[in-house]
């Protein structure tokens, strides 16, 4: 197995019924290619679904729910010890529709440019299909205190793709609803981050990987239909938890090395490119933690007090979980990676006032020279 196409599934018999025949039909056609179900302890009937309806698709059973970060990396420890070390790894949910010419242009693209660690299809609505979708549109991007956004979408808003996007382009992160990684770079990383459990843990393993020196990459000439939800519903207050938390996490796991990276390409010794990466970073954080605590405040006045409740849980664990580079971890990294990283894609200013401001105008309106490029 060459590539392997690994759904992860918790409770979406009716996602594998409706959306996996045309998966595995479309994959068929990729040389090198295989599906892969792997099944997060569901307690639905989707076991019985693949026993009964694709025998023939190999089946991984994990006894507890992983989660998305623990149930890849188990899948693909097993895929590595079982199958020859697949060269790709793709990860794609159970909502998705593709169609039968999807995967090979992303094969094709990793065959082609052997520094990008991971590429993603551009995502379209399901409900919507001449829309993008919110996940990752066509392809991601975060604000300076670590919100993201799309090239396609800014917070809610969606753009109906006329193809605006259409050429292939760097960027900041790629969607975990459909995300081709190169094996290889996914080993270096150690994988996607087990702390996080659901949610941002792609944007944490693509900020990783450029850090590293791998690019990330839109392959717009692929195309796939997502339904969106289909495990946690929007406004589901585990899902806010959950995002707020990533989303600390990720800023501590990143932000000190790339501000370390970013003195050390403007001159500075080693040292002191650490010691300024260091204290630029928490005082970003900082910030991020008093806007998270505004927006805890407008949950409590509107009376969801479920949805303040997540936002001080995700705090309180955040400083439980936190794992921040030491200065020197951050003076090694930039010995090991200072001469080859770079980070492309962090918009210098606050995408939410944008959005306000500029009455929640399109990607297109922002400006290339707004964005850092390390």
């Amino acid at each position: 197995m060459r590539t392997a196409v690994v759904i992860l599934n918790w409770n979406t018999e009716g996602f594998l019924k409706e959306f996996l025949p045309g998966l595995q039909h479309s994959v068929s056609k990729v040389s090198g290619a295989e599906v892969v179900v792997a099944d997060n302890a569901s307690t639905d009937g989707s076991i019985e679904v693949m026993k009964s309806m694709f025998p023939d698709i190999k089946t991984l059973r994990f006894e507890r729910n992983l989660g998305f970060t623990g149930g890849y990396n188990e899948a693909f420890r097993i895929l590595d010890n079982s199958s020859g070390r697949p060269e790709y790894f793709l990860l794609i949910n159970s909502d998705i529709e593709v169609t039968d010419g999807w995967l090979q242009p992303l094969v094709d693209w990793m065959d082609a440019h052997p520094e990008c660690g991971a590429c993603a299809p551009k995502l379209h609505s399901w409900q919507e299909m001449e829309k993008f979708e919110y996940a990752g549109a066509a392809g991601g991007y975060i604000d300076l205190f670590g919100y993201p956004f799309c090239r396609g979408r800014i917070m809610k808003r969606l753009e109906t793709d006329h193809g605006q996007y259409d050429a292939p382009a760097d960027v900041f992160w790629a969607t975990g609803a459909c995300l081709m990684v190169r094996s290889e770079a996914y080993r270096r990383m150690g994988g996607l981050d087990s702390r996080f459990f659901a949610h941002m843990e792609e944007i944490d393993l693509c900020w990783r990987m450029q850090l590293e020196g791998w690019k990330i990459n839109v392959v717009p000439s692929s195309v796939v239909y997502h339904v969106g939800g289909g495990t946690l519903p929007a406004e589901s207050p585990f899902k806010l938890f959950l995002n707020y938390r990533n989303n600390l996490l990720m800023l501590s796991n990143n932000l000190a090395k790339t501000y370390a990276l970013e003195g050390y390409r403007k001159g500075m010794e080693i040292k002191k490119a650490a010691g300024y990466g260091e204290r630029k970073a928490a005082r970003r954080i900082f910030i991020r933690k008093c806007l998270d605590g505004m927006s805890a405040a407008v949950y409590l006045l509107s009376l969801r007090t479920d949805c303040f409740m997540s936002v001080f849980k995700a705090h309180k664990e955040y400083g439980q979980m936190k794992r921040q580079s030491s200065r020197t971890e951050i003076e090694e990294y930039l010995h090991r990676s200072g001469e080859t990283a770079g980070v492309c894609g962090i918009y210098r200013k606050w995408i939410v006032l944008y959005s306000m401001l500029k009455g929640g105008k399109v990607f297109g309106s922002i400006r290339e020279k707004d964005f850092y490029k390390i």
